[in-house]
Order: C-alpha cells, then structure tokens, then sequence
C-alpha cells in the first residue's frame, strides 16, 4: 500500500510569495501555526505553536531551496514523516505548490485514518494560504472543527 499522502493547489502568486509566506516566522501565522520560533533554513530545529490548541511541535528543516523547495520532518518518536513542499513557478503570477508527506507505517491499524487526517490538513492548509495569498484573508487558520 502506498500511504503516501500527496496534495496540489495553484495560488496566484509568484512562487517567491508562496516560499516567504510558509518560512518567514513573521507571515506564517497568517494561514497556518499561530508562530513559528525562527525562519526555516537547512539543519535548523523549529518549533511551531497552535494558541488555539495549547499545543507545538518540533520540526526540522531537511533541506530548503529558495522559492523551489522546503523539506522537513515532524510527528513523535518513531512515527516521524517528511513532508516535501514543491513550488512550480508557471509563471510570474501563477505557483503550483504540491505537498508530499511520506513515512506512514503501512501497518498501522489506523493508517487509513491518519493518511485521511493529513489529507484534510494539507488541503485546509493550502486553502488559507491560498486565501491569505490571494485575498489577504487571514481568519481561516485555526477554524476546522473535528
């Protein structure tokens, strides 16, 4: 079984738009994490925060290519993932960012739950970012009910 969780969007956008907003600490809050401890380079450890849920989380930064790339790994002792972020430029106005998140243990009992779980995030992510982007909407994030 492939659990591969795979998500695309285009966004109006230059893809040095859509780069800045997810590594720059000082936009992330805008359509995803409350805040993010610093901005997201190679090798660095960051903490993000959710106010909503008292809750964050370590992630760390893989690899990062400037308005290209952004790759990182998250989730708890032995059922980390890693999440790659591709921007593809169309062009100077138009980004197809595509989200790939592998690492799922295939015998999981409840990975089908899970990879529906992160599913959903990615396309609620990408939708208020797309809206924060494009619209300069920024109440979106934090307002998925469960």
């Amino acid at each position: 079984m492939n659990t591969q969780v795979s998500t695309k969007m285009k966004i109006l956008k230059p893809a040095s738009d859509v780069f800045e907003a997810i590594v720059n600490p000082e936009k992330i809050g805008n359509f995803w994490f409350s805040r993010s401890s610093e901005g997201w380079e190679q090798g660095k450890i960051i903490t993000l925060s959710y106010d909503e849920y008292n809750a964050q989380g370590d992630i760390k930064v893989l690899k990062v290519v400037e308005n290209k790339e952004i790759v990182f790994s998250w989730g708890e002792d032995g059922q980390e993932t890693v999440v790659n972020i591709k921007l593809i430029e169309l062009d100077h106005s138009t980004t197809i960012i595509e989200v790939n998140e592998s690492g799922l243990k295939e015998d999981d009992p409840e990975i089908v739950n899970k990879m529906m779980g992160q599913k959903e995030g990615w396309v609620y992510t990408l939708t208020c970012l797309k809206g924060y982007l494009e619209n300069g909407v920024n109440t979106l994030r934090a307002s998925l009910i469960h």
